[in-house]
């Protein structure tokens, strides 16, 4: 025995009448809400006829009694009472004109337009009267029914008395209230209108859903129950279902022929799963692996039409650091953002057929198909587009960021033959872009792969360089101005490689802080720095040396270099008050808020901390006040040319002085003459350094100076 079953026919009235009910409400609720909207807007509406009324009756009263004030001066001046009362009538007869006086400057009334002027000489006792003979200027005072003008009368700085002027609001009122009347009637009319128009509709409504109760029995219950039954049928293995023949345009005739196309719905449905596979989840652009199956049908179609092709590899700077300081959704904001940048670009420059896609995590492709113009001259274009583009700043959670990108540029023919290494030649063109400062583009060039292959080398041999004791602390001495006197050393590395000899420090390490490198060597030398200087002797005057280490970027961005200068520290006994840490201008600007945070802690710590290569950034001396140094390095550059430069002497001098002023020490690197030197001692730079006072020397050696310098005092 079959259940009782709530049918669908059932679920619709059930439905229409719900939805009726919610109309209903929603009718009854906008009929509410509009009747106090009309109140409201009557109540504004009545507001605003007030206003206009009371400024018409203020603006003709106002207009009024300075024409008179204007005709009354000499009458008034040479006692003329005649025609002082001609004209005093003559505006007392017009409409809304409620009284017109005037009175001399004690307030004692003149004239108030009536033949024998009965007041004549008596002061006016009204409650409008001392304010209107205290006024000196045009005033406009107001009761419930007045509304007077009072304006002084005078010749040159003689006040001759007043005039007041009364507008009787008795009209104005009357035809305010007429009008407000008539406006409310209008308002009662609509809304009589509009309940009907409701009533109406609602009516409509219920007709209609009758209606539809029986015209969905007959074109969508039973034609379900039918697909019900098919779907049982194939549910239990029978899939030949006998199509139905129907005409139906609607959704259920297409879904009764929908069983006849299951062979197109699995296409379909094929077709779905390859676009998710092609397709970047974040940005919506093309992937890699899409980006590769058409890199590899556009170079088949140039090879066969004889075309070129240019592939432009784009790396976003500094991503990384968004994700670790902002999180991944701010990353994710970023790349957005990024690839709206690229695509606008695209669309504008790259022409029809040019395909932008997502490679990676902060990498994108773009390939360039030649056209009207080359290939190679859209990317031009285009690269120097998006260089600007992507250089300007990105608003990531309320937060502006600047990012900027590297951009390599490889083209076919000439550069690559094939799909993979056309991709590596724009990966290392990007590379290159990179090593010239970021925020530009490079082509590909033969030469770049000898470039690429050789600092891959120099990475590899340096990985294991500590171990294998290539790598060696050399001590630059530095001293006092004022009496020549050895106070400290700065820690630079060198590497002496078996093979390629001595490498250049520039070069290693540049590629320790490109491949990171630098984070794993940077507390090496720092602990290693303090264990020998923990060693050394005393100067000449029993003052114990300092130590100072340099410090990357990375360095200060990992966040562990507190961390490994308070280990550094304990473990050497070395005083924090010896070690001095540099750090360049170009790192603090571009983390200000975690280099404040750090440097404050290290200054708790007792370390004291100097800005390398001051003057070069883009900072300058103002942010000597934001950021807690205690010295700053003038750069070499301003050093070497002081003599022959009235600039580079100058800007010295304003260092020199304005850190003097903040109480920062000075430190002038770069001394290879004796002239520098006086130069620098005339202006008052505490602490030198360079070749003229001494070059780099290891530990012993450093040593040996310091006992050297004893012996010689001792003698």
């Amino acid at each position: 025995m079959s259940r009782p079953r709530f049918g669908l026919q059932a679920r619709f009235l059930l439905a229409s009448g719900a939805a009726l009910l919610v109309v209903l409400a929603i009718v009854s609720l906008m009929l509410v809400r509009q009747a106090s909207a009309q109140r409201e807007a009557l109540r504004n509406s009545g507001e605003v006829l007030s206003q206009v009324f009371d400024q018409g009756v203020r603006e003709r009263g106002t207009a009024l009694a300075n024409a008179l004030a204007d005709t009354l001066v000499n009458p008034l001046y040479y006692s003329d009472l005649s025609a002082i009362g001609t004209l005093v009538r003559n505006t007392a007869r017009q409409e809304s004109v409620s009284y017109v006086l005037v009175y001399d400057p004690e307030g004692r009334l003149i004239h108030d337009g009536s033949f024998d002027v009965a007041g004549y000489g008596q002061p006016m006792q009204d409650p409008l009267a001392a304010a209107a003979v205290a006024t000196d200027k045009l005033q406009v005072q107001e009761s419930p029914s007045i509304l007077e003008v009072d304006v002084p009368l005078s010749i040159g700085e003689q006040r001759l008395g007043g005039l007041r002027v009364g507008m009787n609001l008795a009209p104005v009122r009357a035809q305010e209230a007429r009008s407000m009347q008539a406006l409310e009637q209008r308002v009662q009319d609509a809304q009589r209108r509009e309940l009907g128009w409701a009533m109406a509709l609602m009516l409509l409504l219920i007709g209609f859903a009758c209606v539809m109760a029986f015209y969905v029995q007959y074109t969508l219950v039973r034609p379900i129950r039918w697909l019900g039954a098919a779907a049982r049928r194939i549910e239990r293995g029978d899939y030949l279902i006998e199509a139905q023949s129907t005409r139906r345009g609607d959704e259920i005739g297409e879904l009764l022929r929908t069983f006849d196309r299951m062979s197109q719905s699995i296409a379909r449905h094929d077709r779905d799963v390859r676009q998710m596979a092609y397709t970047d989840a974040l940005t919506g652009l093309t992937n890699r692996l899409a980006f590769r199956e058409a890199l590899d049908h556009r170079l088949l179609g140039a090879r066969a039409a004889g075309r070129g092709l240019a592939l432009l590899f784009i790396d976003i700077d500094e991503f990384k650091r968004v994700n670790d300081t902002l999180g991944h959704e701010a990353g994710d904001d970023a790349l957005l953002q990024f690839a709206q940048h690229i695509a606008a670009a695209v669309e504008e420059i790259g022409g029809d057929d040019a395909l932008l896609a997502r490679f990676g995590g902060d990498e994108f492709v773009i390939l360039i198909s030649q056209g009207a113009r080359s290939a190679a001259e859209i990317a031009k274009q285009l690269a120097d587009r998006l260089v600007i583009d992507l250089a300007k700043p990105l608003q990531v959670q309320q937060r502006e960021i600047f990012l900027g990108s590297s951009i390599g540029i490889t083209l076919f023919p000439e550069d690559a033959t094939d799909a993979t290494a056309l991709l590596k030649n724009g990966d290392i063109a990007m590379y290159q872009a990179k090593l010239a400062g970021k925020n530009c583009f490079r082509y590909y060039s033969r030469a770049m792969d000898h470039a690429v292959e050789r600092r891959l080398h120099l990475e590899q041999e340096l990985r294991g360089a500590w171990e294998r004791n290539e790598l060696r602390l050399v001590y630059q001495p530095i001293f006092r101005t004022r009496d020549r006197m050895l106070c400290g050393a700065e820690v630079l590395l060198r590497w002496d490689h078996p093979v390629l000899g001595a490498i250049p420090p520039a070069l290693f390490i540049d590629v320790a802080e490109q491949s990171g490198l630098i984070q794993v060597l940077g507390p090496k030398v720092l602990r290693m720095a303090c264990e020998q200087a923990r060693q050394w002797p005393r100067n000449l005057n029993g003052e114990e040396l300092f130590i100072s280490v340099n410090v990357s970027p990375k360095q200060l961005r990992n966040g562990d270099l507190l961390q490994a200068v308070e280990a550094s520290l304990h473990g050497s006994g070395l005083a924090a008050s010896r070690l001095h840490l540099e750090l360049t201008e170009t790192a603090v600007i571009g983390d200000e808020m975690l280099a404040v945070s750090l440097l404050e802690k290290l200054h708790r710590a007792g370390v004291k901390v100097w800005l390398d290569d001051f003057g070069t950034g883009f900072s300058g001396l103002s942010h000597l006040r934001q950021v807690p140094v205690d010295g700053v390095k003038i750069d070499r550059s301003f050093v070497a040319d002081m003599e022959r430069d009235a600039d580079d002497l100058a800007l010295t001098t304003a260092i020199i002085a304005m850190a003097h002023a903040l109480g920062i020490t000075v430190v002038a690197e770069g001394v290879e003459q004796e002239a520098q030197f006086e130069l620098l001692s005339q202006r008052g730079c505490d602490l030198v350094q360079g070749y003229w006072l001494g070059r780099p020397l290891d530990a012993p050696g450093l040593v040996g100076l310091l006992e050297q310098g004893a012996m010689a005092a001792m003698r």
